[in-house]
């Protein structure tokens, strides 16, 4: 029998209770902050105690999706005021890594809100091969994609941020650390590290005071900006990163006209190369605001905070 992958996930959301069940039960809301469904569709109920029945489908690009069909059951509130939603989905398609699984929802209410959290494991196909994609991969990027989503719920019911929204401004955040990362690398390693003759050097040393040093203070600066660079690509908060960043341009671009104020006439000069980057650095800090991260759910059962 095929071992079976397991995903937790919790979050604490201050929403009342009968909203985040709305939020997370009724499908045309669920599918709307849910990163791992495209489409979520209820069934036809036999009777209104039956079980939900209902089908879900999944782009992963290229024109190809992934479709299923799965049952749930939402309880009504035990003695402690906690809510359960149990399900199980699979899918037939030969390209679906997941064959089955089963979990639940579990509400929680707690003095600082309610503690929403799943659990759900499921089964793969294609034998070893599956389970060497899904352990490199695909259970990591699912586990994330809950996570995402959980926090892109919670921002939604706590201020107001609709999902449409927060994936516009993470895949902005992505495209403006990208981007800050390649123009502090480059600058340090290409102008500085490796051809630092094309004119770095030769700032520095039109300054009687600075000339000695000119040298390894271009090659200290080079590392420097490099770190910044990579810094920039590490999984960590960064609107602090985005406005020192875009502060560092003011003293940069000031040194370099001071030691030559011919640089600041000359095609993409430091006042306009400067400029720009402490543009992309103060909307990057700005857009870093209440962005939605996986990052803060627990992501263990009893991990403490």
């Amino acid at each position: 029998m095929p071992k079976q992958k397991q995903i937790y996930v919790e979050r604490m959301i201050q929403a009342p209770m009968e909203k985040l069940w709305k939020y997370t039960q009724q499908p045309d809301l669920h599918q709307r902050w849910d990163l791992r469904f495209s489409s979520i569709t209820y069934l036809p109920k036999e009777h209104t105690l039956a079980k939900q029945h209902f089908t879900y489908r999944t782009n992963i690009g290229f024109g190809l999706r992934i479709e299923g069909t799965g049952v749930s059951q939402g309880e009504k509130e035990n003695e402690r005021g906690e809510r359960i939603s149990s399900l199980a989905f699979g899918s037939e398609q030969p390209i679906s890594l997941i064959k089955e699984g089963a979990g639940y929802w579990k509400y929680t209410p707690v003095n600082t809100g309610i503690k929403f959290e799943t659990l759900y494991q499921y089964k793969v196909r294609f034998g070893r091969a599956g389970q060497w994609f899904d352990s490199l991969i695909f259970k990591p990027m699912i586990g994330w994609a809950t996570a995402w989503s959980f926090d892109c719920l919670a921002k939604w019911l706590e201020n107001d941020i609709r999902p449409e929204d927060s994936v516009r401004r993470s895949l902005l955040h992505a495209a403006l650390c990208l981007l800050m990362a390649l123009i502090w690398i480059y600058q340090g390693l290409v102008p500085k590290l490796l051809f630092p003759e094309t004119g770095e050097v030769a700032l520095l040393k039109n300054s009687l005071w600075l000339s000695p040093f000119a040298e390894p203070m271009i090659t200290l600066a080079g590392t420097i900006q490099i770190l910044i660079g990579l810094a920039f690509l590490l999984p960590w908060k960064k609107d602090w990163l985005f406005f020192g960043a875009a502060a560092a341009m003011i003293p940069l671009g000031l040194s370099a006209i001071m030691l030559d104020p011919s640089t600041a006439i000359a095609p993409f000069n430091p006042i306009a190369l400067n400029a720009a980057v402490a543009g992309v650095g103060l909307a990057g800090g700005l857009n870093a605001k209440n962005l939605v991260l996986a990052r803060n759910c627990r992501r263990v059962r009893g991990e403490k905070t």
